[in-house]
């Protein structure tokens, strides 16, 4: 468990070696459950007849368009790739066919507002180096039951591009996390390997490319750890840190919430996607 006061120098001697730590059952289910609500009441309320956006990882990212980048100071939501049939039309009911809702959920609903507002999270950046920590981006992540899409091994430096590169990811298990419903694997050290990848955007060409940066290959099974937690357990992770998970084929959903953060020093690079430039810094 986390203190309100500061990481013991064990935790944070895990973190730079191994790049993640997990604090198990940090929250209880009370904490969680305006979070679910106030999520719940977005899908209620999205048409998905007017955005039919599918979020999924195994097209290299050539799938993005204006509605996802618009997503960077909105609360937009995105839909399982198998969720639709051939024509494109529903399969299933709606909040059994939400991939994820992203990514200002911090700025625009005042249940996230509140959560990401708790001193335990400013206090936790801190401790990790971040002098005035400032939360760029936080995702509802559904995982649903049957069709939860594979996300690929990747390092969050790679979507989030700072100078220089300095981006903490929280993620926090709103559900339980089991290998079956498509729990988080990381490879403990792997923070340590080079990027491998740098997704950019060009917007005077309005185009974006997933670059291959280094050869250096994604970490077999043998070398990575299934993080399967209960619900309430955060996780907290290095931008380098290579991370996957599974496609969820169970009858249980794997809810989560996720943030990244930065130190108000870093420049948030041009190319990348994530562009906060109507929203004022959202400081921790």
């Amino acid at each position: 468990m986390l203190t309100p006061t500061q990481l013991t120098p064990t935790q944070l001697a895990e973190y730079r070696q191994r790049g993640f730590l997990v604090f198990e059952r940090q929250f209880a289910r009370s904490d969680l459950q305006p979070l679910r609500q106030a999520i719940a009441e977005v899908v209620d309320a999205f048409d998905i007849d007017a955005h039919r956006t599918v979020f999924t990882t195994d097209d290299q990212d050539r799938g993005r368009d204006e509605y996802f980048f618009a997503s960077a100071e909105a609360v937009h939501c995105f839909l399982e790739a198998d969720a639709l049939d051939d024509s494109g039309r529903l399969h299933r009911p709606k909040h059994r066919a939400i991939n994820k809702v992203g990514h200002a959920l911090h700025d625009q609903i005042p249940a996230y507002t509140q959560f990401c507002r708790r001193p335990l999270f400013g206090q936790l950046l801190r401790d990790l180096g971040l002098q005035n920590p400032q939360l760029w981006q936080t995702m509802y992540i559904f995982k649903q039951p049957q069709i939860g899409g594979e996300v690929r091994w990747h390092q969050d430096a790679s979507y989030l591009l700072t100078r220089p590169q300095a981006v903490v990811g929280m993620w926090l298990a709103l559900e339980d996390a089991t290998r079956e419903n498509g729990c988080l694997w990381v490879h403990p050290g792997g923070h340590q390997s080079p990027l491998r990848e740098r997704y950019e955007v060009d917007w005077d060409r309005g185009t974006a490319t997933l670059r291959r940066l280094d050869d250096t290959p994604w970490p077999g099974f043998d070398q990575a750890v299934a993080l399967e937690v209960p619900a309430g357990s955060l996780v907290v992770f290095h931008d380098h840190l290579p991370h996957y998970s599974a496609p969820n084929l169970s009858n249980a959903s794997r809810h989560a919430f996720t943030m990244h953060a930065a130190d108000a020093s870093v420049t948030w690079c041009r190319e990348n996607w994530l562009q906060r430039q109507r929203l004022g810094p959202f400081a921790l």
